[in-house]
């Protein structure tokens, strides 16, 4: 096996690099970080030391809330592979349990109906909502976020996971992290190229190879669905478009899949008029989509602040861009969130809400997608 590309950033400044390992793991290549030169909790104060070069690189967690503490740090080391990130680690992780479910599931089920109502009012202009729940799980001894991420990617073909201090983000968020197995690329950019992959209509993946099959099909199929989908590329488009000079959108998405779900997707390809926007840059105008907030955005996040509360980091990015600006960036979906005492676990999982949904439907969606953490930690809900 080759060995890995290794870049060592140069400090602008001297100091002590504590360790803060970050794992991006993408079937493209994967990146790992350690060391602490500079942290931010400031997502537009990250950006502008990066693009004035006063940084040489940026790694960490955008929060759903881009107005709400972020966790970036400028790392002493920073590792590339052209492989995914595969774990050195062995054994088993400690024994886990669910402890609640929040909201409880009739309670989830009346926050769909909740906003049923408006969106089926004409006169309300909410036109799609994505409601998540939690599980908060808890285990006997520490939980090693790295062990967990090894879980995830060994599951995933496709080598998708992500591990992140959340340290600078502040007090409130000292010693946790964030593990999870995203599919979804919110932006990645390379040169003046840039590329995202957003997923939104879903359905569970079935065991028998004909029936899964079919699942697939009529998901391609639904109108719910591609209505769902093209509210979240017509959104990428409008924020997109006046940033380049060319922008490629294809007029259907396609399906993609994972090991649990099947997904509408539409791979977006683009070139930068101005090539001094970086990765990062184009996440901040980007985020959030509607596959994580809804549409109108303010009207939807309005929405899910008054059912949900705050999101914290789940439905936020997570990722890494460099001194030229190229990076990479995915939305935080699959995911849980591990207490700084390492025994405390939430998970999350959401889905999209428009005028044609099911209740219940919604609810079995969730549960579906709280399977990819769930599986990873040895647990049956």
């Amino acid at each position: 096996m080759p060995a890995p590309v290794v870049a060592a950033i140069t400090p602008h400044r001297a100091g002590p690099v504590a360790v803060n390992p970050f794992v991006l793991s993408r079937p493209q290549g994967s990146i790992r970080a350690e060391g602490v030169l500079r942290h931010f909790d400031d997502a537009i104060e990250a950006a502008d030391a990066l693009r004035a070069g006063d940084v040489t690189a940026l790694t960490g967690a955008l929060p759903f809330d881009p107005d709400t503490p972020a966790a970036f740090v400028e790392p002493g080391l920073l590792w590339r592979s052209h492989k995914p990130w595969r774990s050195v680690a062995t054994g088993d992780l400690p024994h886990c349990e669910v402890e609640q479910r929040l909201p409880a599931e009739d309670e989830h089920l009346a926050r769909v109906r909740t906003a049923l109502h408006r969106l089926r009012d004409d006169a309300d202009p909410l036109r799609k909502v994505v409601l998540a729940r939690m599980l908060r799980l808890r285990t006997h001894d520490r939980l090693d976020p790295e062990a967990l991420l090894r879980n995830l990617v060994a599951a995933d073909p496709a080598g998708n996971g992500y591990c992140v201090d959340l340290s600078a983000a502040g007090s409130a968020s000292a010693g946790q992290w964030l593990v999870g197995s995203s599919p979804e690329v919110l932006i990645r950019k390379e040169g003046r190229a840039i590329s995202c992959h957003p997923l939104a209509g879903s359905a569970r993946r079935l065991d028998d190879p004909l029936a899964d099959w079919e699942s697939g099909r009529t998901l391609g199929e639904s109108a719910k669905n591609l209505d769902e989908h093209r509210y979240v590329v017509d959104a990428i488009r409008d924020r997109l478009a006046p940033l380049c000079t060319e922008l490629d959108v294809p007029e259907r998405p396609t399906l993609t899949h994972t090991p649990q779900l099947w997904h509408l997707g539409t791979p977006i390809r683009g070139m930068l008029a101005d090539t001094s926007m970086t990765a990062l840059d184009l996440a901040l105008a980007v985020h959030p989509t509607p596959a994580i907030c809804g549409t109108p955005t303010r009207d939807a996040y309005e929405t899910i602040s008054a059912l949900e509360g705050d999101r914290g980091f789940y439905a936020g990015a997570v990722g890494w861009c460099d001194e030229r600006g190229d990076g990479e960036w995915m939305v935080t979906i699959r995911c849980a969130r591990i207490d700084a005492d390492g025994t405390g676990i939430t998970a999350y999982a959401g889905g999209g809400i428009v005028a044609d949904s099911v209740p219940e439907d919604e609810l079995a969606e969730t549960a579906t997608k709280f399977t990819t953490i769930l599986d990873a930690l040895g647990v049956t809900a």
